[in-house]
């Protein structure tokens, strides 16, 4: 139990009166939308993202259980723990299903402006799935999760200079491709 407690003080420090994380629930809403938005960026199918979730909380709850201690930055760890699951989701599933459902998602909006952002989008959802794993994780957790290098190194367990050269090499990769035209 002294774990859990930890755990808990951990995940509401620092998150003011807002917090709603609670004995039921390690996770508070922030971090919720954030471990969502990781899975979906992931590749993870929007029917699947509430069991993406629920895997997170459950490692949480785990890693609490079994004594180890908490993890430093609790938001950034499940984030790490979501883009984990995203990748093992992404090496299951054939590459021709995850682009169907990504294209069911990208509907393009009424208006031309909505159009171009669907075409965008599209293009950087490919761009993402045609790079290697590690490169895509890094991309994700920097871009889409907002972490810092120096967390992405730390949860990830690499070295920062790691994650910076993936970074890079991830980011000519994904220009490359969208100005030869080959997005779309």
């Amino acid at each position: 139990m002294r774990g859990w407690a930890v755990l808990r003080g951990r995940i509401r420090r620092g998150r003011g009166p807002s917090s709603v994380a609670t004995d039921d629930d390690p996770l508070d809403a922030a971090q919720e939308r954030r471990v969502r938005a990781v899975l979906a960026l992931g590749g993870v199918p929007q029917a699947d993202l509430p069991d993406g979730v629920q895997q997170v909380r459950l490692r949480l709850l785990e890693r609490a259980a079994s004594g180890r201690e908490a993890p430093r930055d609790v938001s950034a760890w499940a984030a790490v723990v979501a883009s984990n699951l995203a990748m093992d989701w992404h090496r299951a599933k054939r590459r021709q299903e995850r682009l169907g459902e990504r294209l069911a998602s990208l509907r393009p909006a009424e208006a031309p402006s909505g159009e171009e952002n669907s075409l965008l989008s599209l293009a950087v959802a490919r761009g993402l799935d045609e790079l290697p794993d590690a490169q895509r994780q890094v991309v994700v957790l920097r871009f889409y999760a907002d972490l810092p290098v120096r967390s992405i190194a730390e949860q990830l367990g690499v070295p920062e200079g790691t994650v910076k050269s993936r970074l890079h090499t991830a980011v000519r990769a994904l220009s490359a491709r969208l100005h030869e035209g080959k997005a779309v």
